[in-house]
């Protein structure tokens, strides 16, 4: 080989180089500023104790309920626990008995339970609602427009909604059937 051809290979390799790392460094970038939008968006939709809970209008998915949408301005007046959850989620499977438990008698008292599924299909959920015998209302949040509108991270995430719409209480994680009845008791209308 030749000295000219051994030269225009190390040329040729220094260039290749620097459109490589001048390529992870513009990907890098990139997912910074998304990053940051994304962190700076999240707070300005957050919502916590002492807010007014943001509205939102859902299909429900089991059609027994006598719902066949769930508009949060429809239940003014009442307590609400706004739940979010999914199928795939051992936490929220386990909370779902609880809250079917205490639904009829809180119902009475002027409480509803609303249990957002962040699941993709309908069938799956159906399943789940069939499974538990779950009566209260169960909408479907198909874009994830709602979970975004109340930040939730991890879930189940739970908000509890007083009668005139105030979010007293935030809970993430699974509720014992001790801890869920006092919430409810909580935001039961006087």
């Amino acid at each position: 080989m030749s000295k000219e051809h051994i030269g225009n290979n190390k040329k040729r390799k220094k260039r290749n180089r620097l459109i490589f790392r001048s390529i992870v460094l513009a990907v890098l970038l990139v997912a910074v500023a998304y990053a940051l939008v994304s962190n700076l968006s999240e707070e300005d939709t957050n919502v916590d104790v002492g807010d007014q809970a943001p509205p939102f209008k859902l299909q429900q998915v089991n059609q027994n309920n006598e719902l066949e949408t769930v508009e949060l301005s429809d239940l003014k007046g009442k307590g609400v626990m706004l739940n979010f959850w999914a199928t795939y989620c051992p936490p929220c499977e386990a909370e779902m008995p609880y809250m079917e438990k205490l639904y009829p008698e809180y119902k009475e008292k002027g409480v509803e339970i609303v249990a957002v599924s962040l699941d993709g299909a309908e069938l799956v959920i159906n399943r789940f609602i069939d499974k538990y015998d779950l009566t209260f209302p169960v909408p479907h949040d198909k874009n994830g427009q709602v979970m975004e509108q109340y930040g939730v991270g991890p879930i189940p995430s739970t908000f509890f909604i007083n009668p005139e719409g105030e979010i007293v209480e935030v809970v993430n994680g699974a509720l014992s059937l001790d801890k869920l009845e006092g919430y409810l008791k909580q935001i039961q209308p006087e």
